[in-house]
């Protein structure tokens, strides 16, 4: 059987931007904060830690640190292994993915739910997922294990959210390797020009100002950043190379696709993500960041 035509690096990237977006609805609604109420987990950046750890069983708050890489190990270590003893990681997944139900049956409609376009988008992102490369990819390889939901709309959620994990595992080695720490990462992320403001992702990450500013003064000891909090020439071109480096490692699902499956599925995700904005799930300061403006694609969310 021959091989599809690979699709650019720029078309690869915009999919994967679609793909976020649709996974991304899950944090903005109540849905999941309200089911993990029941079990007594109120913080809601305690209920997003174990909602996207629960693929990865009781683990503790060393291993999502370091796969979750920019939280601070302290906040994290807050929460974890006491969750556990409230909620198992198979409840969570559960109740993650009835969340993710109530949630699309509010960004698209109910009526969407199962036709055509949806059911598309679905086997299109399955069939992408089912080319990633589990090595090196714990979060991934995690989800992989887990059954494909069966209703078309939730599979799309978890084909959309192994692709997500795939290209964050992907991104977390190429950070390693250029020698960026979590919050270091996360900060030079901020001071680019796809990243989100940082007062909008520190202190929901544990960080406080100090150590937001230490790290500053780290990546300007390494000529990264300037005296005002930007990126210097070396700094936005280390970025440049540092999602290269990404789509490098992140080609195999796409490539498996095809550039005619990778421009359809990102055609079909990008509508979902204008749907999930106009029903309001998307806060109004991140629409931007979620939903594609003609050309441009929305922001990637930092590692």
């Amino acid at each position: 059987m021959p091989t599809p035509d690979p699709p650019s690096a720029q078309a690869v990237r915009r999919c994967q931007a679609a793909l976020n977006s649709l996974h991304s609805t899950v944090y903005f609604t109540a849905d999941l904060p309200k089911a993990l109420a029941g079990y007594g987990i109120t913080d809601h950046t305690g209920g997003y830690l174990v909602g996207r750890a629960a693929s990865l069983g009781a683990v503790g708050p060393g291993v999502v640190t370091a796969l979750f890489y920019s939280y601070k190990h302290d906040m994290v270590a807050g929460h974890f292994p006491t969750a556990w003893e409230r909620i198992s990681p198979a409840q969570a997944w559960q109740e993650r993915l009835r969340a993710v139900d109530a949630t699309l049956h509010q960004a698209l409609g109910a009526g969407a739910l199962t036709a055509q376009p949806v059911r598309e988008a679905a086997r299109l992102a399955l069939t992408a997922a089912a080319a990633g490369r589990r090595e090196a990819r714990p979060m991934f390889a995690a989800l992989a294990d887990l059954p494909v939901p069966q209703e078309p709309h939730v599979a799309l959620w978890y084909a959309a959210t192994l692709l997500r994990e795939h290209r964050g595992d992907s991104h977390i080695a190429a950070l390693a390797a250029a020698g960026l720490d979590g919050l270091e990462a996360l900060v030079s992320h901020c001071a680019s020009d796809a990243g989100m403001p940082g007062e909008l992702v520190r202190a929901k990450r544990g960080w406080t100002e100090e150590d937001w500013s230490a790290a500053e003064d780290r990546l300007r000891g390494r000529g990264l950043m300037t005296g005002d909090g930007t990126l210097t020439g070396r700094g936005e071109e280390l970025r440049a190379a540092l999602e290269d480096e990404t789509d490098h490692r992140d080609r195999a699902p796409y490539d498996h696709l095809g550039a005619r499956g990778v421009a359809l599925l990102t055609e079909l995700c990008e509508g979902f993500a204008r749907s999930a904005a106009a029903a309001g799930i998307f806060p109004p300061p991140l629409v931007g960041f979620f939903v594609p403006d003609g050309e441009q694609t929305p922001a990637e969310a930092p590692a």
